[in-house]
């Protein structure tokens, strides 16, 4: 017996999720005997680069293709050009194409995965300045390598691909900058999440996977809970559930 699997692809913000109370480890909790949640997160890179890892992650010919993927990249691909992070920087249109590319190659995948694109967050280019200082001090640059408002644009073409190709789809940079003092609340840098920040993230996502149809109540456990297994006659509990449980 396999479990489902559900892939989280993107850049360090998916990378740092999975420790302490990153989003990507409170899925893994939720998920739990239901699901295993794999974590593909590559820190540093934009569309351009995370598209050489497409065949590598997802295989056209497995048998066995992840029940749903989330897409979480443009952080990378919206540094400024002409700034300190240019070599990240990938022109917002073929970003867009990025995007729209992972998922035909998803869907050849599997027609039936659940596909949910994630917008670049919000960007505290005040913390960025703060951290930028605590790196290099007084060679620091005064001018920002991201700004909020590039990201923004970012973020609806990201909005605007979902809805083109008909899949599900996460505005994280309009959800956040709803809460005051988003700035220091959800990010520790400026750019990268606090333990609050990765909560709204996930809280985000677990709303897209139960209007998906991917609520846990309705994926049954990999084997019989404890409780269902009878001390003096174990085997039957498990002889029960192979031959009953689907994944």
């Amino acid at each position: 017996m396999m479990r489902e699997k559900i892939v989280l692809f993107g850049d360090s913000l998916t990378e740092k999720s999975f420790g302490g109370n990153g989003w990507g480890a409170l899925l893994t909790n939720t998920y739990s005997r239901r699901a295993d949640v794999l974590v593909r997160g590559y820190g540093g890179y934009n569309t351009r680069w995370a598209m050489f890892l497409l065949q590598h992650l997802f295989p056209l010919d497995s048998t066995k293709p992840p029940l749903a993927t989330t897409i979480f990249f443009g952080a990378n691909d919206a540094a400024l050009s002409g700034r300190t992070s240019e070599r990240q920087h990938v022109p917002i249109e073929e970003y867009k194409e990025n995007l729209r590319k992972f998922v035909l190659h998803l869907k050849k995948c599997s027609p039936t995965m659940q596909i949910v694109l994630i917008t670049p967050p919000p960007v505290c280019e005040e913390g960025r300045q703060a951290y930028a200082i605590s790196l290099y001090g007084e060679n620091a640059s005064k001018l920002p390598e991201r700004t909020n408002e590039v990201t923004g644009q970012y973020a609806n073409a990201c909005v605007e691909t979902a809805k083109e190709m008909g899949i599900h789809y996460i505005n994280i940079w309009s959800k956040m900058q709803e809460t005051d003092g988003w700035q220091k609340k959800f990010f520790s840098d400026g750019l990268h999440l606090t333990p609050e920040g990765n909560e709204v993230v996930y809280q985000e996502l677990i709303k897209v996977f139960n209007e998906a149809g991917l609520s846990t109540d309705k994926m049954p456990l990999d084997f019989p809970h404890h409780s269902k297994i009878d001390y003096k006659n174990p085997e039957s509990a498990f002889q029960q559930n192979v031959c009953h449980i689907t994944l």
